[in-house]
C-alpha cells in the first residue's frame, strides 16, 4: 500500500468522540484501529517497515503508559528487539528514575526502571497520539537520564494545533506519525 492510501485507510478507522472528556474537545479514539485485525496489521506494518531499515532500526522500543504499550510492544516484537514500559508514577516495582511534566490542569509523573536501557542504546519512543507533547518529552528526558539516545518519537496521530509536535521537534526529537487531525 502507498503511504497516502495507508494514512487515509487508517483515518477512516479513527473514531471522533465530540465533547469528551470535556466540552469542546474532539477526542480521537484509536480503539477501532485495534479491533479490526486487518486495520491493526496495516497500522503495525506501517511502523515496522519504517524501522526495519538498518539506519532506522532501534536497539529497544519504549512505550508510554498506556496506549503506547499496545503499539510499542507489537513493534518491538516484530523488530525482534526489547520493549520497555514508561509508566505512571508508582506502577513499577524496581528502582526507578522519574520525570514530572505539566498538564493543562496540574502535573503528572512518569517513571522508568533504572536498568531499562543502557548508555548508548538507540531508542524508539512510542505513543498513540501527540497532543501537547508533555508525555513524550518526559519519556525522552527519562531515557536520556539513563544515557540512551532517543532516535525518534512515533505515534499514530498528531494533533498539530495543540503544538506538541512542534515543541518536540524544537527539543531535537525527530517525529514520525501516520496521520494528523487539524482542529482539536
Amino acid at each position: 500500500m502507498q503511504d497516502h492510501y495507508i494514512n487515509e485507510y487508517l483515518r477512516r478507522h479513527i473514531r471522533t468522540v465530540p465533547n469528551w472528556p470535556s466540552p469542546g474537545v474532539q477526542f480521537r479514539d484509536i480503539t477501532p484501529l485495534l479491533q479490526n485485525p486487518k486495520v491493526f496489521r496495516v497500522m503495525v506494518d506501517a511502523f515496522v517497515h519504517r524501522y526495519m531499515d538498518p539506519g532506522m532500526r532501534p536497539d529497544v522500543v519504549a512505550g508510554l503508559d498506556a496506549r503506547g504499550f499496545i503499539l510499542g510492544s507489537v513493534i518491538a516484537y516484530e523488530l525482534a528487539v526489547g520493549f520497555v514500559p514508561i509508566r505512571k508514577k508508582g506502577k513499577l516495582p524496581f528502582t526507578t528514575v522519574e520525570e514530572t511534566y505539566e498538564l493543562e490542569y496540574g502535573s503528572a509523573t512518569v517513571e522508568l526502571h533504572t536498568d531499562a536501557v543502557k548508555p548508548g542504546d538507540r531508542v524508539l519512543l512510542v505513543d498513540d497520539l501527540i497532543a501537547t507533547g508533555g508525555t513524550m518529552m518526559a519519556g525522552k528526558k527519562l531515557l536520556e537520564k539513563l544515557g540512551a539516545q532517543v532516535m525518534e518519537g512515533a505515534a499514530i496521530v498528531d494533533l498539530p494545533e495543540l503544538g506538541g509536535s512542534a515543541r518536540l521537534r524544537e527539543a531535537g526529537l525527530p517525529l514520525f506519525t501516520l496521520l494528523d487531525f487539524a482542529g482539536t
